[in-house]
């Protein structure tokens, strides 16, 4: 797979999360095809540059193309909410090393100082909680709940912990956290990716559909934004709250609905 041709101008940055956003497994196939008719669209009329800013790790990524048939491949990819990579012209991924170096330096700073307040947000989840405590290499430390009404409890019973460590924070997506850095995240990511393309904020649209992708909805680091039907409630407020687009259809297809909707092809 190769991305689309260059883009000589880019004046539009469009930044996708991937499961549950653009993807779902369910459907057949998990993306659909005319999202990608869209932004072959996009690309020639308003000179938009696109990607995918997910959670998942690069690797999974890769799969996600591989299983959902991408023709072509995204002009960048956001993975594990903050490092940043691009496609080569072999389609291979290569990291922007001096974005994800820093990201991982600062992170690893900040764990270091967060060892006592982790250990006590541990306790707390072990004690109260079915939840699992994750630590692994590349993910100094996260967790897996039971159902998202125990992540919710969760979430509310550590923030005043959390709160003792200046910057730490956590990224959730459904009955997964990954505890991280506050400045590293899709928002701050997807800011720092407008400015390697020379395109300011109002022209960035950015859709997503649970917690983690709020920052990158957030109008600090995007213009437009959308969500498909089956965003979780919280989302659905701040799209609706800014003015952005709720669509009527899931997924994929609440996407291709989203941006046939703010980007006609008459305009």
């Amino acid at each position: 797979m190769r991305t689309l041709d260059a883009c000589p101008k880019p004046a539009l940055l469009l930044s996708f999360d991937f499961d549950g956003t653009l993807h779902d497994p369910a459907d057949k196939p998990p993306v659909p095809t005319d999202f990608f008719t869209t932004i072959r669209r996009l690309r020639e009329t308003k000179g938009a540059v696109w990607g995918i800013n997910t959670g998942r790790s690069m690797p999974q990524v890769m799969e996600g193309f591989i299983e959902s048939s991408f023709p072509f491949l995204p002009d960048w990819v956001i993975a594990r909410e903050r490092e940043i990579y691009f496609p080569n012209a072999f389609g291979r991924f290569l990291a922007h090393k001096d974005w994800n170096d820093r990201c991982e330096k600062d992170i690893a700073k900040l764990f270091k100082k967060s060892k006592k307040t982790l250990k006590k947000v541990r306790y707390e989840i072990e004690e109260h909680t079915g939840a699992q405590y994750i630590e692994m290499k590349g993910e100094p430390a996260g967790l897996i709940s039971r159902t998202e009404e125990e992540m919710e409890w969760i979430a509310a019973h550590i923030a005043p912990l959390m709160a003792e460590v200046p910057g730490l924070g956590w990224q959730r997506n459904s009955i997964y956290l990954r505890f991280g850095h506050k400045d590293y995240q899709k928002g701050s990511t997807l800011t720092e990716m407008a400015r390697l393309y020379d395109i300011p904020t109002s022209h960035v649209f950015a859709m997503g559909d649970s917690h983690n992708d709020i920052e990158m909805l957030s109008e600090a680091h995007s213009g437009g934004a959308a969500c498909p039907a089956n965003a979780v409630e919280a989302i659905r407020q701040i799209i609706t709250e800014r003015g952005g687009l709720v669509a009527s259809k899931n997924a994929g297809h609440g996407v291709v609905e989203a941006l046939q909707t703010i980007f006609p092809d008459n305009v």
